[in-house]
């Protein structure tokens, strides 16, 4: 059996990779996005799971760009209307048991070791 060199490459020591389609980033659906739409797509691809959704906020969306919790708002509108992300579990807020985040299933990462969706190659600009 041949035995396999480890790479000598930093390029997985500080803590993850993250892995994105090229195809998928070169298509208008991405390329047209606003860049508040693109890095919170890097936010949720950062604490993706295979096993869970992802629950991410708006104001935690807003405090990680450095932006208002509307453009945060924005950005969640614009990659959930392209099929970027789909919304497994609404948010509810209450004072005395706890609020819950919004659960987001990223249509472009496989999900409950089903095959990713790709509900964004679905999507057609607006004449």
């Amino acid at each position: 059996m041949a035995k396999f060199k480890k790479s000598k490459l930093p390029f997985d020591q500080r803590g993850g990779v993250l892995a994105v389609s090229r195809a998928m980033r070169e298509q208008p659906v991405y390329e047209s996005m606003p860049a508040t739409a693109k890095v919170l797509m890097d936010l949720l691809h950062m604490q993706w799971r295979n096993d869970r959704a992802v629950t991410y906020g708006v104001r935690e969306a807003a405090d990680k760009i450095s932006c208002t919790p509307s453009t945060a708002s924005k950005a969640f509108k614009i990659l959930h209307e392209r099929g970027f992300i789909v919304c497994d579990a609404e948010s509810f807020f209450n004072s005395r048991t706890g609020s819950k985040t919004r659960e987001w299933r990223l249509t472009w990462m496989p999900f409950l070791d089903r095959k990713p969706t790709h509900d964004w190659e679905k999507w057609q600009p607006k004449n």
